[in-house]
């Protein structure tokens, strides 16, 4: 049998990428043969992360061979997996989300109400007695303050605090100098096409029976994404008509002020009206105080929907 394949979502982020290469670092170090992979490119992000470390990126694959075993982490959703999932042997997940998988057989599920899978990884390194070296710290570090927002978002909790701190002492790095100039390097759209943009962080997600995608970019500058306003439209209409789309929601989080401002179309746009209580302006709405998709944006929307 070949290598257990471990990865996490399409669209990866910080979290996503990082979570492989730890796992398959926990996994070769209790004695099983398995490899890091990867569903998507890379964000500006990661890229800086992987660079300061020296590093390359996991395999990029776009499915495995029927029966394959693989190892999901960073996601339990089927929609956000590679398209044969079904036909493979889901042996572990390891995630920070809510549960979307169910299988025919057992198998090994770790997920916990944190802010970043790295959070729990750090927990099976522990009972594992496994060492976290400096690499490996880092690597961890960076996903909790990227999913975080270094500690800004709702979604953090005591516990990624802790254990980014203890991360911290470890990776040898100052979180506040480093965590900025990672979360600045992920801002940067310069290099990146409309469509890219826009898949950048894009997830599928059903708005009760709402057939739906929230995107999300950070940025340290609104208004600069906004200058693109009238290309993301016109990418983002494309969407809904080639994916038969209710509502296609593009939210810039603003990583310095912590707000957000959207660009919402579809034919249930409304939502977002009744959700946040403010009027679409222009396809355009605010989203004061709004950094977490999970936590305040994709709950709030299916109330309201």
């Amino acid at each position: 049998m070949g290598k257990t394949l471990i990865f996490g979502h399409k669209n990866p982020d910080t979290d996503s990428i990082t979570s492989s290469i730890v796992m398959a670092n926990l996994e070769k170090k209790l004695g099983n043969d398995v490899e890091a992979c990867r569903l998507g490119n890379i964000n500006k992000e990661t890229e800086y992360v992987l660079n300061y470390l020296g590093m390359e990126a996991p395999k990029l694959i776009e499915d495995a061979e029927d029966g394959t075993e693989v190892i999901l982490v960073d996601t339990s959703n089927p929609g956000e997996s590679i398209p044969n999932l079904e036909n493979v042997q889901i042996k572990k997940v390891v995630d920070h989300h809510r549960v979307a998988l169910t299988t025919p057989y057992p198998l090994y599920f770790r997920t916990e109400p944190v802010g970043c899978t790295q959070t729990v990884m750090y927990k099976l390194y522990k009972e594992n007695n496994v060492e976290i070296d400096k690499t490996i710290a880092t690597l961890m570090v960076s996903a909790i303050i990227s999913d975080t927002l270094l500690f800004k978002s709702p979604t953090c909790t005591d516990e990624d605090k802790k254990v980014a701190t203890e991360l911290a002492k470890i990776a040898e790095i100052d979180m506040d100098v480093y965590g900025m100039d990672m979360l600045k390097a992920g801002t940067d759209l310069s290099s990146f096409t409309i469509e890219e943009i826009l898949k950048l962080d894009a997830k599928e997600t059903n708005l009760k029976d709402k057939k739906s995608i929230i995107a999300q970019v950070n940025t340290a500058s609104i208004d600069d994404v906004l200058t693109m306003k009238s290309e993301l439209e016109a990418g983002m209409q494309k969407i809904i008509a080639e994916n038969d789309l209710d509502l296609f929601m593009f939210v810039i989080t603003d990583i310095i002020e912590s707000n957000s401002k959207a660009i919402v179309l579809g034919n249930s746009a409304n939502i977002a009206e009744k959700a946040y209580n403010e009027k679409i302006v222009d396809n355009v709405i605010e989203l004061k105080g709004v950094v977490s998709r999970k936590k305040q944006i994709v709950p709030i929307m299916t109330e309201n929907a």
